[in-house]
């Protein structure tokens, strides 16, 4: 395996990439992998090595760059702890314009990388950046074919770029993996979210994975629930084979 850690120049300043890639085979097909609220750290890189593994080119930007932040303490669950005031304003300080815009920059290292085929595309975000996923696939239909949202959050809201209406733009096959229990994301919300793809016609599917709470694929977390995070690997193995090959 080949990994890198690059400066990738934006709108806003110098975003700092992880890279992984296998040495030989190549180019390979590109999976964007936004990263949750705690931000980057060794847990996640682990997961873009593990994906990468299966021979795809795996980029997780640290989107939290404007903060001049790469990585954070770990936050207890006390939302009164600074640490979690402190990851809480850090996600509010970004928003689906400001990723959609790291994105382009993204967009434009695979154009010049010979290790990264051009297109098809995977994306994927867990927690906060789910919706991120969604809209990348909305704002590249003809590059992005396989989008995955991960316990992903704010999916239906009432601004125009909400995630359930710009899943109509999208080109991609997209996978929403949802747990039983998620203050985050509530099971109505799923189910509103499940009705209005399906009303639409869009190229989805919502999964709810039983038992599990918000965060059940990170095995650094005391939620990790190791069946149900096996299967969401399988899943998404299963979704980038299909759309990324």
């Amino acid at each position: 395996m080949i990994e890198i850690v690059t400066e990738i120049a934006t709108r806003d300043g110098m975003m700092t990439t992880f890279i992984v890639h296998p040495e030989r085979g190549g180019p390979h097909p590109p999976v964007l992998f936004f990263m949750d609220a705690p931000g980057i750290r060794e847990e996640l890189r682990d997961m873009a090595r593990r994906l990468a593994s299966a021979g795809y080119y795996v980029m997780l930007p640290n989107l939290y760059y404007r903060s001049g932040v790469m990585e954070l303490e770990p936050a207890p669950p006390d939302p009164a702890s600074p640490q979690r005031r402190r990851m809480m304003e850090l996600m509010s300080s970004i928003d689906i314009p400001k990723v959609m815009s790291d994105t382009d920059a993204l967009m434009s290292v695979i154009d010049t990388d010979p290790a990264a085929l051009k297109r098809p595309i995977g994306v994927m975000g867990y927690c906060m950046s789910g919706r991120y996923a969604v809209n990348a696939a909305a704002r590249y239909p003809d590059r992005v074919t396989a989008a995955a949202s991960l316990y992903g959050v704010l999916l239906m809201t009432d601004a125009p770029d909400s995630p359930h209406l710009k899943a109509r733009e999208a080109n991609a096959e997209l996978y929403f993996a949802c747990a039983e229990r998620d203050v985050w994301a509530p099971l109505d919300m799923v189910e509103r979210l499940k009705l209005d793809l399906t009303d639409h016609a869009v190229r989805a599917e919502v999964e709810i994975y039983p038992g599990t709470e918000h965060g059940f694929a990170f095995p650094q977390r005391a939620v990790y629930a190791k069946a149900a995070a096996e299967r969401h690997w399988e899943r998404l193995h299963s979704l980038f084979s299909r759309s990324l090959r």
